[in-house]
């Protein structure tokens, strides 16, 4: 049992009201999530009750954004993120703390770069181009891993989503379909290795309603937020992550 004082319950409030966020306006900032959580709760009760919370706000997020999504970049992504979440599981038995959080910034910093620099050289068009199937491959590969190792999935597929030059809604869609997907898939790992428990399912009920209102007002946020202000705030809030995991 963790005895939480009425701080680290106002700490876990914030993230899960980041989470509601994340899912209904600004992708890539669930990664802010993970650090409070982890700043308050033990490691392995942050990421059970972390993942209960994020699949309650894919849950908002498809209600609202479930008819926007691109089905055939899913498929294209569906093989390398299993791929990706083997690896993950694998390097997650191998590596401490230290090496996981770091690798996962590095990933991140490089991938910002790469995208930055493909949606530069292809202004006006797909970033991916004809290379789109080996895009597909590395950015669900490393969704995969990331979103395995550390619950921080969110930036990596960010980029994957800007370079192909999805509008607003199209993004959020698609990102809640495969967010719902991929951590629907991880429960039953959590389960099995004992990760989810009463106290942890009891903490996820009282956090459940800042969920909820971040999702409300992420909804709103997005209806009134432009592309190139939407782009701006997925490119810094992913580099942040990257600077957190690393330092």
């Amino acid at each position: 049992m963790v005895e939480l004082t009425p701080l680290m319950w106002s700490v876990l409030a914030l993230g899960a009201l980041v989470v509601g966020l994340s899912k209904t306006a600004l992708p890539g900032g669930g990664t802010l999530a993970v650090a409070l959580f982890a700043a308050v709760l033990p490691a392995r009760t942050s990421t059970a009750t972390l993942l209960v919370l994020l699949i309650v706000g894919d849950a908002l997020a498809l209600l609202m954004y479930r008819r926007h999504a691109d089905w055939k970049t899913l498929a294209r992504l569906a093989p390398a993120v299993v791929a990706g979440l083997i690896v993950g599981a694998v390097f997650l038995a191998l590596a401490n703390d230290d090496w996981v959080r770091r690798t996962i910034g590095v990933i991140l910093l490089v991938v910002v770069a790469v995208t930055f620099w493909l949606r530069r050289r292809t202004a006006g068009s797909s970033a991916l181009g004809q290379g789109g199937r080996a895009a597909s491959i590395g950015y669900g590969t490393l969704g995969g891993f990331t979103t395995m190792v550390a619950n921080a999935g969110g930036p990596v597929m960010s980029m994957y989503f800007l370079a192909s030059r999805f509008e607003v809604k199209a993004f959020l869609g698609t990102a809640a379909w495969f967010f719902a997907i991929v951590n629907i898939a991880k429960l039953p790992f959590a389960v099995g290795l004992g990760l989810l428990d009463a106290h942890t399912l009891l903490i996820d009920l009282v956090l459940v309603p800042a969920v909820l209102l971040g999702g409300l007002a992420g909804r709103l946020l997005a209806d009134r937020m432009n592309q190139a202000v939407f782009e701006r705030v997925v490119y810094a809030l992913t580099i942040v992550a990257a600077v957190y995991l690393l330092f």
